[in-house]
């Protein structure tokens, strides 16, 4: 069986299909405009002593874990010291961003 979209236009099909087109472009514009306070925060945060210290770690880790063929060490621990470390900052900084 085959299904078949109608669509039952009264006025000129070219106009209905111009204006979607149109909003989406509109929608599209004010979406990029927005940016996410909590990105924002977390990317300052990053950069504290604090985290980097936890950061290199981290970073350390996945280069020692990478260069070895066989090893069944991974950087889990490490991960979520830089995670804790950064989620700690955010806490006390991106309340007072949101409006």
């Amino acid at each position: 069986m085959v299904f078949e979209n109608k669509m039952i236009t009264y006025d000129d099909p070219d106009d209905e299909e111009e204006a979607p087109e149109e909003e989406e472009e509109e929608e599209e514009e004010e979406e990029e405009d927005m940016v996410d306070p909590l990105d924002t925060v977390r990317t300052k945060c990053e950069q504290t002593e604090h985290c980097v210290h936890y950061k290199e770690r981290l970073e350390a880790c996945e280069a020692r874990v990478g260069s070895r063929s066989h090893t069944e060490e991974d950087c889990t621990e490490e991960l979520f010291d830089f995670l804790h470390a950064r989620d700690h900052c955010v806490a006390h900084k991106l309340f007072h961003n949101v409006k």
